[in-house]
């Protein structure tokens, strides 16, 4: 399809490995792990987010981090980066560089609007946050940095206390962009994040256009969207929406929608955009990701094979739109069941067995003078 040029580019960064394996189970072996990281690496996905370098008493789920690591098969013209939230963590992944990428390309500023979560999820405050600020622009100065990024999170709404207005979200914001132009650093990204899945559509484009107005010379924007109230999809629609030709929208996706934080009050059901109903959205509306589709599909059942239950995407379930030869045979018989659903990928061998009314073969003028069997295959009308 040819791209739209109202639409920003689209970058996709994959967190199955991080988001959604620190809120599943510890039984889950490095193996299978292993097993969908290398197919993941073969899907065309740009970005990998391996892991955590974080503490296993707390997040067990990473204790093999460092073997995972090792052993996995880093794939050509894939970044892998990992999260590490502290000093600690940080020397412990910079012996894997490479395969592994620092996970921005400039520093950044950072905070919590929500200080109950912040305290919760790291063991800090809201203060102890802003309080780092200056030391981060001072290191950033002087290793030559010449732009930088501006950061919020839990930024639509908190759990613990409630929803967060646009007002509160652009002081925090323009109290970091002043520190930064302060030291003669270009702020030219924001990364906005939603933990506890308080986005909406609506608020999600009105903040990007305030952000746009204010700062024009800001050229990416990096949305990290949970989806316990399914909005994200929609959220990220309206940020394409939102964002013009020249900018950069990044987004955070789950293969089959897996994620979620033990300190959000959501576990399991915070999820997050599955990666492969992304994708599909992007294709159909011209938008470029490089991503084999088919691909994806494949990684997320086998993600639910690791994992052990059904995920969230809804393109693994139902394929995503068929056209030419992938179009439905006309003599399909019933389909009722998510087993029966998969034709699209396995054939006939999904539905064997099925109920079919159909005593003649169904024709269509509309299809060029062609059927398809229930075989799949054409046969004359």
């Amino acid at each position: 399809m040819t791209r739209q040029s109202s639409y920003p580019r689209v970058a996709i960064i994959e967190e199955g490995m991080r988001e959604g394996m620190q809120i599943e189970s510890t039984a889950i072996t490095l193996d299978a792990k292993i097993t969908l990281l290398d197919a993941l690496s073969r899907t065309g996905l740009e970005t990998i987010v391996v892991g955590s370098f974080v503490s296993p008493k707390w997040t067990p789920q990473m204790v093999q981090i460092d073997e995972l690591v090792s052993r996995f098969t880093p794939m050509a013209g894939v970044t892998y980066t990992a999260l590490a939230l502290n000093e600690r963590g940080r020397e412990r992944m910079r012996k894997y560089m490479p395969p592994l990428s620092e996970p921005s390309g400039s520093p950044r500023t950072f905070v919590h609007l929500c200080d109950v979560f912040v305290r919760r999820n790291t063991n800090r405050s809201q203060a102890d946050e802003i309080a780092e600020w200056p030391a981060v622009i001072e290191r950033a100065v002087n290793a030559g940095a010449r732009s930088a990024g501006i950061a919020i999170n839990a930024a639509w709404g908190s759990n613990w206390l409630g929803p967060f207005d646009e007002e509160y979200r652009m002081s925090m914001l323009e109290r970091q962009h002043e520190l930064w132009s302060a030291a003669g650093v270009t702020v030219d990204k924001v990364w906005i994040g939603d933990p506890m899945a308080w986005n909406m559509p609506d608020q999600v484009a009105s903040q990007l256009r305030a952000i746009q107005d204010r700062w024009p010379e800001i050229e990416t924007v990096h949305l990290h969207l949970h989806d316990a109230r399914g909005t994200a999809l929609l959220s990220a629609y309206e940020a394409l929406k939102a964002l013009t030709a020249d900018q950069t929208l990044i987004l955070d996706t789950s293969i089959g929608g897996m994620g979620g934080c033990p300190y959000g009050g959501h576990g399991r059901m915070t999820r997050m955009i599955p990666t492969e109903d992304l994708v599909d959205l992007l294709n159909e509306l011209g938008v470029p990701t490089g991503v084999d589709l088919g691909r994806l599909i494949e990684a997320s059942l086998l993600a639910e094979e690791v994992v052990g239950h059904s995920l969230w995407g809804h393109v693994t379930k139902a394929g995503p739109r068929p056209r030419g030869d992938a179009l439905f045979p006309m003599d399909l018989p019933f389909i009722e069941t998510e087993e029966q659903a998969q034709h699209f990928r396995l054939g006939s061998r999904a539905y064997e067995g099925a109920r079919s009314p159909w005593k003649e073969p169904i024709v269509s003028r509309a299809r060029a003078g062609l059927r398809l069997d229930s075989k799949g295959t054409h046969g004359a009308p």
